[in-house]
Order: structure tokens, then C-alpha cells, then sequence
């Protein structure tokens, strides 16, 4: 079987919590501006307030570095610079900041829940929690732990933290973040909208409702929720990049790239701090072009990441790295079940290995029986790979019948679907679905099991189909150098058709198992069992050709 990995995953947002964690990053309320205290220079020279009311962080970074270049600082200018690195993504330099302050003992703007922040944005989720051990209580302290309780599996934390959430709205979107996060879209949206009904302003939850919509399949709902924000701010890179990402799903990777070229075009600022999720879904909107230059350092901070680079490895069938890649992976959400799945199954085909068919059947199972998924095309798609790893063929076109007409043109589940057909002996509809195949690879892929084949033929009975099989096993097994097979099934050919034409296949592929004999490539025994199924056919070369391989067997000692 040919084990279809699921969609490529594409990154909507780097972390979903976004400000709903960070709302007390910046500075203490009150700052002054860094810069000249001298009236005529304030004139002369951009505010700190401007740049950051328009979201320009590079802007404002930029004036910060002056002014400190030039010695006109004061005590909140490392906290500023810290607060814009953070925004434009630059968490290293961020924790940088905040560490050194952190050492001066400088708490005033509650420097070691910042510096968690900034762990918990570099993955570095243990170093965030022993942070916070030295953190004032506050309700942005709560929150990020809440959520370092999630990343770290803590589920009891997760529960005590979960109790002191308050009716606030910083607290209910972090709640909101954490359905989002165990795939519970709709109570997420609930929140939402719940908080949009007071807060009609607050328009960045349109596009948190709008991820929802995407993750439930409503992309046309997703576009139409996301264009009330991209009205007001057309240069999000989290905006376009969904949109992007939903014009993929409903059109085509090149409509998704050209959704979000205008982004890229202006290097903005706002493009700056979506960089890497920009730069992960260009790979998958073509079609993996790039993914070894771009996914490998992007493993360990974006988690779609790790699963796409898995996709790719599948793809050119580099199952042993994908399995290194994904075997520590717990998986939490059904695209991770059926991942892991596929890849069991992989290596349980390629290493014989029967306890990775075991686990490859479980997490199929998981995603097919559950729920939410029993009805989804995924879903039917991963109960079909439980049964087929089972033999049960007759659930398999059960499950394959009933989303026949979404794959049409696939050629993976034609194969698949062939294959199930043959295994039940209706060869006929098995060919139609094999001549749909357009893929060289598929269509002239060898296995390594011919044996595999010729036991399908021997459970069934004889027939027009089993007669159709054999001449399928007898040309495919020559053409692929399984000559011994080849041969039993041009011999039993012989027997029910004994034209001139099942001869010269049969006395081929005899030659063919003698010679892979003479290279050590076949067990020296078989060679009775050549010459034994020579013996079979009244022809005057048959002779001709055993004294040949008797002559070859007494020079090696063997006895036949």
C-alpha cells in the first residue's frame, strides 16, 4: 500500500497567544520619551509615540539607536529597545536585554515576567517557569504560566492556573488561546465573538476568528471574517499570510503566493516579525521547492515545521529520516495521529518491522473512530489504512467507495484502490483504476514482494480474473527481474493455454533464475526447482537447457 501523508501544514501564526500574554511587555505607563530635552530638538525630531502607534518597531528601534549613539538616553531606553525587538521578532535580543537588567536587579517594569515572555517565545519553556519563580504576582505572570503549563504538559498546573483566570479580557483570550491550541475551535470562537460584542474595536479578533474558521475547513468564512481587519491594516503579515494560506486551500499554491508577494515586495516592518512563517509556507505553496533550505532551522521554533519537513521526506520516500524526525512527537491533534501513522506504516513496510504496522493501525484507528473525524475525508482515509493493514478489503472499498469521487485524479489512492480491488478479485474495475495513474514511479513501482502477488493468486479460485492475474504477475515479475515468479506463473499459463507464446516467457525466466543462481542472488536449491518446472513443458529445447544447468551444478558441487 501506498500510504498517503496528510495535506502539508501550513503555519497560520507563530504562537496563537499572541498579545493576549504580552499586554504588559512594554514599559511602565508614564515613560518619557527617549530623546534631546530641548523643545526645539522634540520639534525636529520623529516622537517614540508615533512609531509605535503606527506599529513601526523598526522605526522605532531606529531612534533609539540614534539617541543612545548619541548619548541622549535615559533610564527606560533599554527597556524601549527591549519592548521593539521583541515585536519585530528578535527574541534573542530581547532576552539579552532583559537579562542584563534582570542582573542589575532593575525589577521596575517587572523585568523577569518580560524575560519569560521572551523564553516562551524561543521554545525555552523549563527556563521560563524558573523565571517566573522570581516574577512579582500579576495577572500577566498567570496567564504565561497558564500557557507554559500547556507547552510542558503540566496538566494539573494547567487546571490550577485555569481556576484563577478572572472575567477579564486579557484572561478569557488567553483561555480562548487554549482551546485554539487542543483543537477546540468553536469554544474558541464562542469567546471571540462573545468579547467582540462589547469590543467592536478590538479588530485583531477577527483574524483569531478567522484561524478558527480555517482550522474547521470554512475558508470561504475565514476570507470574509479576515477582511474586516485586512481593510484596516492591508500590511499585517499574520492577516495576509492567512489569507494566503485560505486562498491555497481554495485555489492553488499559486494563488497563495501571489496573495502574500505584496508583502514580501515591501519588507515591511510587519513582514519583518512574520518572516519565518512566511518563509515556512512559500515551501509548501510550492509544492516543497526549498523545504531543505528552510524548514531544518525552523524545527525547533515553528512546529508545523518538524511535520512538514516529515511530509517531504515521505514524499521522496526517505522513510528512516522521517521517522527520526517524528518518533519523539506526542501527538496532540488528528493531522499529527494520521502523520505518525503513515510513518509507522512506512517503516513497517520497508523493515518488515510488525510492531510498527501495530502502532500505525492504533493511531489510524484513533482519527477514524473519533467523533470529530469519523466523517471527515481524512478520517475515512485513515480507517481505510487501519483495514488495509489488516487485509480486511472488503472495509477497505467500504471506506475508499465512499470519497471515490474527491480523489478522482490521485494517483496514490488509485493505486490504492486497485489494489483492494484486486485483493477481492475484481480485476476488471482494479485495471480502469490502474490505467488512471499517470505517476512513471507508481506505475512502475516494485515492491520487493512478488511473493505477495502470487499468494493473492493462489486464494483464488480459477476464473477469467485469476487467469488475467497470472499474465499480470508472469510480464511484470519478468520485466522487474523476479524471474523464479515470473516463471510459476508462465508455467501454470502453459497448462491452461499452451500457446508458443507462455513457452518463450516460461523458458526466459528459467534462464533468468539460473543466472540469478550462478550471481548469488537466488538460493543454489532453487535450481531443482527450475528444472523440475522445465520438466513440465514437451519441448525439444527443454533438454538443451537442463544439461546446461546440470553441467553449471556438478562443476559447483551441487546435487539436483
Amino acid at each position: 500500500m501506498l500510504f498517503q501523508a496528510p495535506k502539508p501544514i501550513l503555519v497560520y501564526q507563530t504562537v496563537f497567544c499572541g498579545t493576549q500574554i504580552l499586554s504588559r511587555l512594554k514599559p511602565a505607563v508614564g515613560s518619557k520619551q527617549t530623546g534631546s530635552s530641548s523643545a526645539n530638538n522634540q520639534k525636529n525630531l520623529p516622537k517614540l509615540e508615533d512609531f509605535l502607534s503606527a506599529r513601526d518597531y523598526t522605526g522605532a528601534l531606529t531612534l533609539l539607536e540614534f539617541t543612545q549613539g548619541s548619548g541622549k538616553t535615559d533610564a527606560d531606553s533599554e527597556r524601549w529597545i527591549g519592548y521593539c525587538s521583541f515585536h519585530l521578532g528578535d527574541y534573542k535580543r530581547a532576552m539579552s536585554i532583559y537579562e542584563k537588567l534582570s542582573i542589575k536587579n532593575d525589577t521596575a517594569d517587572d523585568v523577569w515576567v518580560n524575560l519569560a515572555c521572551c523564553q516562551f517565545y524561543l521554545g525555552l519553556y523549563p527556563e521560563g517557569v524558573e523565571t517566573l519563580k522570581n516574577a512579582k504576582a500579576c495577572a500577566l505572570k498567570t496567564r504565561l504560566l497558564f500557557h507554559l503549563s500547556h507547552k510542558t504538559g503540566a496538566e494539573e498546573k494547567l487546571l490550577e492556573y485555569h481556576q484563577q483566570l478572572r472575567d477579564i479580557t486579557e484572561d478569557q483570550l488567553s483561555l480562548a488561546a487554549i482551546h485554539y491550541l487542543r483543537a477546540h475551535h468553536q469554544e474558541a470562537i464562542d469567546i471571540y465573538k462573545r468579547i467582540l460584542l462589547d469590543n467592536r474595536d478590538f479588530l485583531a479578533l477577527n483574524v483569531y476568528v478567522a484561524l478558527c474558521y480555517y482550522k474547521l475547513d470554512y475558508y470561504d468564512a475565514s476570507q470574509e471574517v479576515l477582511s474586516v481587519y485586512l481593510q484596516h491594516y492591508p500590511d499585517s503579515a499574520i492577516a495576509t499570510n492567512l489569507k494566503a494560506c485560505n486562498d491555497f486551500r481554495l485555489y492553488n499554491g499559486k494563488a497563495a503566493e501571489n496573495a502574500i508577494k505584496s508583502l514580501m515586495d515591501q519588507s515591511s516592518s510587519s513582514f519583518i516579525f512574520g518572516n519565518d512563517l512566511i518563509r515556512h509556507n512559500m515551501v509548501v505553496f510550492r509544492s516543497g521547492e526549498g523545504a531543505l533550505q528552510v524548514l531544518p532551522p525552523l524545527v525547533d521554533v515553528i512546529p508545523e515545521a518538524r511535520l512538514n519537513l516529515v511530509i517531504y521526506y515521505l514524499k521522496q520516500d526517505e522513510v528512516r529520516e522521517a521517522y527520526q524526525l517524528i518518533k519523539d512527537l506526542e501527538p496532540a491533534v488528528p493531522a499529527e495521529y494520521n502523520l505518525k501513522g503513515v510513518v509507522n506504516a512506512s517503516m513497517g513496510q520497508e523493515t518488515g518491522s510488525r510492531e510498527h504496522i501495530k502502532f500505525a493501525q492504533q493511531y489510524f484507528e484513533l482519527v477514524g473512530s473519533s467523533d470529530s473525524e469519523c466523517d471527515t475525508i481524512p478520517g475515512r482515509q485513515c480507517m481505510a489504512s487501519c483495514y488495509f493493514l489488516m487485509r480486511q478489503f472488503s472495509e477497505v472499498l467500504l471506506y475508499l467507495t465512499s470519497i471515490k469521487s474527491y480523489f478522482y485524479t490521485d494517483d496514490t489512492f488509485n493505486f490504492n484502490y486497485a489494489q483492494a480491488k484486486c485483493a477481492v478479485g475484481n480485476f476488471k474495475e482494479a485495471e480502469e483504476a490502474f490505467l488512471l495513474i499517470q505517476n512513471e514511479k507508481i506505475r512502475n513501482m516494485m515492491n520487493g514482494k512478488p511473493q505477495m502477488a502470487w499468494e493473492i493468486y493462489l486464494r483464488l479460485e480459477t476464473s477469467a480474473e485469476s487467469f488475467n492475474l497470472l499474465q499480470l504477475i508472469a510480464n511484470d515479475c519478468y520485466r522487474l527481474g523476479h524471474f523464479w515468479f515470473s516463471a510459476k506463473a508462465f508455467d501454470m499459463l502453459e497448462r491452461l493455454d499452451p500457446s508458443p507464446e507462455h513457452w518463450e516467457g516460461k523458458r526466459g525466466a528459467c534462464v533468468g533464475a539460473f543466472q540469478m543462481v550462478i550471481a548469488g542472488r537466488q538460493p543454489k536449491e532453487l535450481l531443482t526447482d527450475v528444472i523440475s518446472l522445465l520438466r513440465n513443458t514437451a519441448n525439444s529445447q527443454v533438454e538443451t537447457i537442463i544439461r546446461t544447468m546440470k553441467r553449471w551444478a556438478k562443476e559447483n558441487r551441487i546435487n539436483v
